[in-house]
This record gives structure tokens, sequence and C-alpha cells, in this order.
């Protein structure tokens, strides 16, 4: 679980402090998929920084399973169990697919086990595990392959900055399939994502919105979404979400 209480997050603009984060207080509870919305330069962005140890707060807690974190390091964290894919994947030329599995898991995976994570973001193995991670990848097979990654990783708590981010509707659609599957497989660990998309929204058990820096509102799936696309839109995406799962 992860618990944060007041954090605050300024910067220096011109001189003077800016306000990014406000006295933001929320909890990501075990075995749930959470996604953080709201308006572009809420602070969004921000938060997840902070969680995964990128950024360092001005104010506030943030504890993970029971444990102070708000000083530990990046590599801290991820020893702890906190995963952390970026808006923007990074390109490695020169790196194979499997190697960057490798070195996400920790350990000597072997190509079967490697070819299995790469199956659960809906990639053919055999096409990709021996593939550079270079400019030769697309946006969308380098979510899912950073995806994969975190799965090699057994995180605790894996966190998604905006996933759909430069991708194109095909891999959008194949994106949802994969945090359809993740949420159904959850155990012991917690998935946060921030997003604005409508289908993301729907695959959430909870929605916490930020705005101007604050939390705006917070709280189930079915009570949040409405409030944000309206009633009808809010039922559709979410059979949409639910049939998808089904498949």
């Amino acid at each position: 679980m992860l618990e944060i209480s007041d954090l605050s997050f300024r910067v220096s603009d011109e001189g003077q402090q800016k306000g990014i984060l406000r006295g933001v207080s929320l909890t990501i509870p075990d075995r749930e998929l959470v996604v953080v919305t709201g308006p572009n330069g809420g602070g969004k962005s921000t938060l997840a920084r902070l969680i995964a140890g990128v950024e360092t707060p001005t104010g506030g807690t943030i504890r993970f399973n029971g444990t102070d974190i708000t000083a530990a390091s990046i590599t801290e964290r991820a020893r702890m169990g906190i995963a952390y894919a970026f808006q923007q994947p990074v390109r490695f030329k020169g790196l194979r697919v499997l190697d960057l599995l490798r070195i996400a898991a920790g350990r000597r995976l072997d190509v079967s086990a490697a070819c299995e994570y790469l199956s659960a973001v809906g990639l053919c193995a055999k096409d990709y595990i021996d593939r550079e991670v270079n400019a030769s990848l697309s946006g969308g097979e380098l979510k899912r392959i950073e995806i994969a990654t975190v799965l090699a990783r057994r995180a605790r708590l894996s966190i998604f900055d905006e996933p759909e981010a430069g991708i194109d509707l095909w891999s959008f659609q194949n994106l949802i399939q994969v945090f359809e599957n993740l949420r159904r497989n959850i155990r012991d660990s917690a998935i946060l994502i921030i997003s604005h998309q409508e289908r993301i929204l729907a695959v959430a058990d909870r929605i916490i919105v930020i705005q101007e820096g604050r939390v705006l509102r917070q709280g189930p799936r079915d009570e949040i979404l409405p409030t944000l696309i309206g009633t009808a839109s809010a039922v559709r995406a979410c059979r949409q979400a639910e049939q998808g799962g089904a498949e």
C-alpha cells in the first residue's frame, strides 16, 4: 500500500516559488488499478515522478508498505518494489529485448521465461526477443516492451505515466487489453496509471482527479467516472472494458 500525506512540490520560476502540488493526500491500496487524471498542467506526472523518486518533494510524506520513503532514492525505491514506466520509453541501440528483460528482472531469465512476458503484452515473442531496442521499434511496440519489463520486475507498485502518449489507435487498443489483463491478475501489488483517456479510466478500480496541484475528488470508478464524461458515456465505456476483459 502507498500512503501519501500532505505532499507538496515547488519549483523556482523567475525568482519566485511556484507550487506544482499543494497538500496532496491519497492512498493506493494493494490489489487495485488506480488512475490519476485531470487537466494538463495539474500535477499528475509530477506526482508520478515524486512517487518513483525521480523528483524530491518539498513537503509531506510518502509511505510504502508502512515504511517512510520520502527521502529514499529512485534506486532504493526500485529495490523495494516500485517500478516506473516513462511517458516516452528510452531506446537502447545495441541492447536486445532479451537483455533488457533480464536487466529488469535482475536475474538470469531463460528465453522461455522472457517470451512469456512478451506474450503477456501481446507481442509475438519470436519476432521480438532478439530485436534491438532502437529506432526500428514503433512507439506502440516500445510501450508494450516497457510494460513487459515492469512485469519481469515483479513490482509491488507499477507506475505508468500517460502510457497512451505517442502511439497509434491499433497499439492503443492492444494497450487497453494489456491493462485489463494486468488488472485481472493483480495479487499483492498495485498499479497506478496517469491518464486522461476514457478507455483507461474505464478499467480502473479507483479514480483520483487532480487539478491545479490538489486532489479535486477521488473514489471508486463507478462514482467518479460519470462526473468526468457523463453517465451514458461512463456506462458505455465500462461495458466496453468489461466486454474486452471477457474476450
